[in-house]
């Protein structure tokens, strides 16, 4: 797809939020070719590099891995706070206290700091949040201004992830449908065998489309009232690709 880099004339803090296998990967790929302005803030990397780097955060996280419990909401906060401090996104706000009168209420803030998000500050946020108090927690600190929930029939889904074959060093994704390597089983920079993800299985999209599903009307209904949703629908991400693109644009270029 042909991409032409725009200019963004105001700060977009991006969700996309669809069922597994919906192409939001795909989308974002897109959307950062097309505007150089938006980075990529992923949970799930944040969360390995600093296991990797034994960060005092990232210790805490895999020891919460370990012993079988789910990373908690308020470390991946910290993880995505650290890392729009580490990039000079957001700092700490001279008004600290929520008694102060002009600060915000504890409801709304963090019991022990306020932050201050730049104005230029764009990025797309991947992998946080999944559930309605996780955005709740979000809201502190960061003012999400756009959600995208990307819409394609469970069908259409189910047929492309049964022709999904990976790369798994490198992350590349073919289909055979229509992303196929140029030869067939390999990948076309390496040379290395494909694989199929062991979550590519259809019960086990099943189970994740369940899960999705049990959580994110509760999501789509915290960001409706906010008015941030926009719906988007089409049976290929070629098909999505350019509606997204016209709405951001409409939005922010």
């Amino acid at each position: 797809m042909s991409q032409v880099p725009k200019q963004l004339k105001k700060a977009a803090r991006l969700i996309l939020i669809g069922a597994p296998g919906v192409g939001k990967g795909t989308q974002s790929e897109r959307l950062l070719a097309r505007f150089p302005q938006l980075a990529s803030i992923s949970s799930g990397d944040l969360l390995r590099e600093n296991v990797r780097r034994r960060t005092p955060l990232g210790v805490e996280a895999e020891a919460a891995m370990q012993s079988g419990n789910l990373v908690p909401d308020s470390m991946i906060l910290n993880l995505i706070s650290s890392e729009l401090k580490s990039k000079g996104w957001i700092t700490p706000s001279t008004k600290e206290k929520p008694s102060s009168p002009v600060s915000a209420s504890p409801s709304t803030q963090p019991a022990d700091e306020s932050f201050s998000l730049s104005p230029t500050a764009s990025f797309i946020l991947d992998g946080f949040p999944r559930t309605a108090s996780q955005a709740t927690s979000l809201d502190t600190i960061v003012p999400v201004n756009l959600v995208v929930q990307l819409i394609t029939p469970p069908s259409v889904i189910l047929s492309r992830i049964a022709s999904r074959w990976v790369h798994e060093p490198s992350g590349r994704v073919y289909n055979t449908d229509f992303n196929a390597p140029k030869v067939p089983g390999k990948d076309d920079v390496t040379g290395d065998p494909l694989t199929q993800r062991e979550d590519d299985s259809i019960d086990t999209w099943k189970q994740r489309l369940h899960k999705f599903e049990e959580t994110s009307r509760a999501l789509l209904d915290h960001y409706e009232r906010r008015g941030c949703l926009w719906r988007v629908e089409g049976n290929t991400s070629d098909e999505i690709s350019p509606q997204l693109f016209a709405e951001f644009e409409r939005r922010f270029c």
